[in-house]
């Protein structure tokens, strides 16, 4: 029916779990229809709200002070874009009026003494955070988000090129032609000898080879399927596998129940897993001898998923021909370098492209939380989606640490303060909870509250959150936020 049919148009607009939805829609009564259809409809309302924020604020003619972002790295452009000039202030190297709000960086090593007390949030142009403190940053309350899948596709040409590289020595070839250019004059003699020699460079093709992929996310979903679209057999392994990422995957595709069944079957193998103590040599002595003499690794997600050490040792003894491509550099393989170990620099997300994506979405993350308090793609928080705050309404967003009756603790405050709670959001991650309360009206002393608030055992931050870039006293940039760091008498 047509409202089957506009549910189904709705959805592709929206985020989210397109294929359940669309199963939801071809099943459902008429009635089930029109409720889905209000549902995405007031979802569409409430993205266009907050996007329009800035617009709305700049039609009023908003002066007041904006969000001052500090950046290391050069970030895109294009991407920083983002965040609306007179709204948010971006600077990098050189100091800017007033305190930073929060921080974007790429591959910067980011240190504590970095970190302003006035920084609410940092966000990595990127997937991988090694480089920034993460578990001291949530210590002291702040989000730390990066930008998974921006450079996915980048990293997924990348990884087709090693393939190419590792089956084909192409490579090779090149620089015997070089040599000969060097050793030949008579262009005649040069085109002879390359046609003859041509043959020391005989390799194989991808087409019904088997590809294993370790870590099915991302850039590991987006290998599987162009891997399958060039004819090549794959086994994926991914122990954390999500319901979102599994849904991106071909049906044709063989998992693995662990890594050692997939490196033993395997004629390649790519990894596309984060770097942790976990994943610490990831493949070692064993795993690396399991695998096909022949087979070629290829590694482009961090340099310590392998033991280099191991992987000398195999090649000294020559129990191991296949070649090793990543973009990491490693003393212990750089003797091997061009013969069985193709080492580049570290070029995965080096397009402008994946540039633009991780800082676009970089700051859209930043904004969301500073204009919203919103949480998405943090990797060190609970994810905790906003909307926009309402007239008549405010917000207060608390940071605790997720212990038994601290909550508790702040409604009675909040109670014995005059302030009425309309709704109430409380999630957590681990150690952290975040709690985001809508209430109606001000307190009549917000700074009290807050001291007080930073009195009870377990809280570590607080913001009120209002209505952004408005005369709205809440949300003016930069203002009512104190933390147990600054503030607190602990």
């Amino acid at each position: 029916m047509m409202l089957t049919r506009i549910a189904r148009n709705a959805i592709r607009t929206t985020r989210g779990s397109v294929r359940s939805f669309a199963v939801a829609a071809e099943t459902s009564s008429d009635t089930e229809d029109i409720k889905l259809v209000e549902k995405l409809l007031d979802s569409l309302r409430e993205r266009q709200k907050a996007g329009g924020a800035n617009a709305a604020a700049q039609k009023s003619g908003y002066k007041g002070p904006a969000f001052n972002i500090k950046t290391f790295n050069n970030i895109s452009p294009k991407g920083l874009q983002k965040f609306s000039s007179g709204f948010y202030k971006v600077s990098g190297e050189t100091e800017q009026d007033g305190e930073d709000h929060a921080i974007l960086l790429r591959s910067h090593k980011l240190q504590v003494e970095e970190i302003g007390k006035s920084v609410r949030a940092v966000a990595r142009c990127g997937a991988g955070v090694n480089n920034i403190p993460v578990s001291e940053l949530t210590e002291l309350g702040i989000p730390v988000f990066n930008t998974p899948g921006s450079n996915a596709n980048s990293v997924k040409e990348l990884v087709l090129c090693a393939l190419l590289l590792s089956s084909r020595d192409i490579l090779g070839g090149i620089q015997h032609v070089k040599t000969i250019y060097d050793e030949e004059s008579e262009h005649a003699v040069i085109h002879k000898r390359v046609e003859k020699e041509k043959k020391l460079f005989v390799g194989q093709e991808l087409q019904g080879k088997t590809l294993g992929v370790v870590g099915l996310g991302n850039i590991g979903s987006q290998v599987v399927n162009a891997a399958m679209s060039l004819g090549m057999d794959v086994i994926g392994y991914d122990p954390m596998l999500t319901v979102d990422a599994a849904l991106a995957l071909p049906h044709k595709m063989n998992r693995a129940n662990d890594v050692e069944s997939l490196l033993k079957l395997s004629d390649y193998v790519s990894l596309h897993v984060p770097y942790n103590t976990h994943t610490h040599h990831l493949l070692g002595q064993s795993e690396l001898q399991m695998m096909k003499p022949e087979a070629h690794l290829m590694n482009f997600s961090r340099g310590e998923l392998v033991d280099s050490g191991a992987m000398a040792r195999l090649y000294e003894t020559d129990a191991r021909s296949g070649k090793y491509i990543s973009d990491f550099v490693d003393e212990k393989l750089s003797v091997f370098n061009g013969d069985k170990v193709v080492i580049m620099p570290h070029l995965g997300a080096s397009t402008g492209e994946a540039e633009e994506n991780s800082a676009r979405m970089a700051a859209e993350e930043i904004r969301g939380f500073l204009e919203r308090g919103s949480i998405v793609n943090s990797v060190n928080f609970p994810t905790c989606e906003l909307g926009p705050v309402h007239p008549g309404t405010n917000r207060l967003c608390i940071v605790n640490r997720n212990v038994k009756g601290v909550l508790g603790n702040i409604s009675t405050l909040l109670s014995d303060n005059g302030i009425n709670i309309l709704k109430q959001v409380n999630v957590s991650r681990e150690d952290i909870a975040y709690t985001a309360i809508e209430f109606e009206g001000l307190p009549q002393n917000p700074d009290d509250v807050q001291i007080a608030l930073l009195g009870i055992e377990g809280v570590i931050s607080s913001r009120f959150v209002g209505m952004a870039f408005s005369d709205d006293l809440y949300g003016i940039p930069g203002t009512h936020y104190k933390t147990q760091w600054r503030d607190g008498q602990k």
